[in-house]
Formats: C-alpha cells, structure tokens, sequence
C-alpha cells in the first residue's frame, strides 16, 4: 500500500482509502450487519488501510460508533475523518433527499462533541463540510469555528466534501482558497472527469488533497451494472437513468483496448487511473463484502497508468458529450 501526504498536513493516507458509509446504510443494494461491519474494517487495516472516512447521519451516526468500536484501542495507527451538516436528530431518513443543513456555531459545536463521543476519542486528524453550498464556503464565521477546532487541538485539520451528486465546481474552488482547508472530496471516475480534472490541478496549485468518490461510476465500472440491470429504488444508483447506463457502457468499450495491451481488468485500469492523476491523495471505492476490499487492495500494486496512455484516455474523454453539473443556483 502507498501512502500519500494529505494535502498541506503531515497526515499520511493510504492511497485506497475506506469509505463507510456503505455499512451504515443499506444504499448500495445490501444491508451489512454489524458483525460484518466490524469484520471489513479490520479486513481494510490488516491489508494497509489505514484511512477511514464517514459522516455523522450515515445511519444517524451507526458508521462512527461501528469505526469507534473497532478501533478504540489502535487510535494512533488509523487515520480517521468524519463530517457534518445535516441535522438529522428529529427528521426520519427517507430515500435519498437531501436533510436540512445547518452550519451555525452551536450547531457545529455539538456535533463534534457528538462524534468524538460516537468515535470513542478526542481528536479527529480530519474533520469537514458535508454538502455545502456556495453561501457556506463564503462564509467566514463557519471556518472560524473550525479553526478553533485545530487550535484547542480537537482537530488536525478539515476538508470540504462536495455534494450531493457531481458537480460544485465554484464550491471546490473557493474551498481550496481557505488555509486550513486540506481535502477536498468530489465524485470522479474515468467515466465522469468533470469537475474532477480542475479541481485535480487546482489542488496541486494549492497543496490540497482531493479525495475521489465514486471510482466505479455506480457499478459501470466493475461490471455491476449492464444495460438490462433493474436497480431498486432504494439503491442509491437508482438516480442513474437507462440513457446514462447505456451510454456509459459504450464509453467503456472505448477504454477497453487500453485495458487489455496493459493486462488490466477495467476496474483494474479505472482505479490505476485515478491514483496517478497529480492532486489526488485518496480514493473511496464503495464496498459491502470483504472479498472487495480484498480484490480493492490487490489494484494498488504494480505499476500506475503510462504518461501515453493517460494522454489517450484525455483525448478519448475530450470527444465524449459534457453533461449537466450540480451547482448553487448563484454559482451559475
């Protein structure tokens, strides 16, 4: 496993990170029980992992007391990184819709105090924005806080994760104008490079580690998903139209010839892909069984992907259709 530096820190993060919201919520077409939870972490450290990123209202805080259970006792040998905004405490989850943000004082105050107590510790390394819009990015008296957070020590640092869906290009960007803002976390596949490849040279500009998302396109990717695949509503990748599939599926036969000269799989080449993008510090892929984070492992060794082949991957991204981009109506 490589470890890369996390942006302006000193924080070393395993390339393949472990994203866990997966085994907080039922998303991704499996319910994971707590057993199995707790055995895919462990998994994920015995293999190299040592970056573990959640969210306070994965599961209204499942995910972090799972994290906290696991790794109590080996505090300073993982990485740990959670984020807040949502104020889930009296609204139920129902489908994917977006919860009521909140970012005032109070309000951040006790969800950190909430989630270190859900952790099991009193420091995160990596604490951060989950969905802002523009008018939060903007606004200083949120980023004072957090850095308030750093100076009494209850945080090392803090990231901006970018969302819902893909897109918030102006939220990126001026994310990575604040100097305590060491991550940046976005959607971006080989598939969907969009706004990943500015927000990628931005970061470099900037000494700020992007975080990647959604490696596998929602499951194009791995294979997961062919054009006759019926994905339950439930399922996060129900937001993926038949069009998207279909068109991405042929994107993929594109990349296919580039995969096979190389000995690679496509997931092989899609990961490879983004691990030798400049920028990037970490990447996510979302995983319910063991076995995956076993196969996930196994792509981090051996070479990257060559600078002729990133070269032609560009140039056949270049003659893809753009498509539409989240955004804050302001930013527009």
């Amino acid at each position: 496993m490589k470890y890369n530096k996390l942006g302006k820190t000193d924080i070393k993060v395993s390339e393949l990170g472990f994203g866990a919201w997966s085994i907080a919520l039922d998303w991704w077409g499996k319910k994971i029980e707590e057993d199995e939870a707790k055995r895919m972490l462990k998994k994920a450290y015995d293999l190299g992992i040592n970056f573990f990123e959640t969210g306070d209202m994965y599961g209204k805080g499942k995910s972090e007391r799972l994290i906290g259970e696991v790794f109590k006792d080996m505090r300073d040998e993982v990485v740990i990184s959670t984020k807040y905004g949502y104020d889930f405490s009296e609204v139920e989850q129902i489908g994917h819709s977006e919860l009521p943000q909140r970012f005032d004082e109070d309000f951040t105050r006790k969800a950190l105090r909430d989630s270190l107590e859900r952790l099991q510790t009193d420091h995160l390394d990596m604490y951060g924005l989950h969905n802002p819009k523009l008018k939060h990015i903007r606004d200083d008296s949120i980023f004072n806080v957090l850095d308030s957070f750093i100076e009494d020590e209850s945080i090392n640092t803090y990231q901006v994760a970018l969302g819902p869906a893909i897109g918030w290009t102006q939220e990126g960007l001026e994310a990575m104008e604040r100097p305590n803002v060491s991550a940046v976390q976005t959607v971006y596949n080989i598939l969907e490079q969009t706004p990943g490849n500015e927000l990628m040279r931005k970061a470099e500009e900037k000494d700020v580690g992007i975080l990647v998302r959604v490696p596998e396109a929602s499951g194009i990717l791995t294979g997961k998903v062919k054009a006759d695949t019926k994905i339950d509503e439930k399922d996060h990748r129900s937001v993926r139209k038949g069009e998207w599939i279909k068109a991405s599926l042929q994107k993929v036969e594109q990349l296919r010839p580039i995969a096979e000269r190389n000995g690679l799989t496509i997931t092989e080449l899609a990961m490879k892909f983004i691990m030798t993008k400049k920028g990037f510090a970490s990447v996510f892929p979302t995983v319910v069984s063991e076995e995956e984070i076993v196969n996930y492992v196994e792509m981090t060794k051996g070479e990257y992907v060559s600078a002729s082949d990133m070269k032609e991957i560009e140039e056949l991204y270049n003659t893809w259709p753009s498509y539409e981009l989240k955004a804050t109506p302001q930013a527009n």
